[in-house]
């Protein structure tokens, strides 16, 4: 029952965000990936030395 209370509460909040909303979180996500493919790069160059 809990997992159906706390479904209609994400689609309630996924219709408030706007598009605006919407941009800053993909551009904080691709931050996220950019910073980890950084660092897992990084990682395995200094594995290979």
């Amino acid at each position: 029952m809990k997992m159906s209370n706390a479904g209609g509460a994400n689609e309630s909040s996924k219709k408030k965000m706007s598009s605006r909303g919407l941009g800053k979180f993909l551009k904080e996500q691709r931050g996220r990936l950019y910073i980890m493919r950084r660092c897992v790069v990084m990682l395995l160059c200094w594995h290979d030395k």
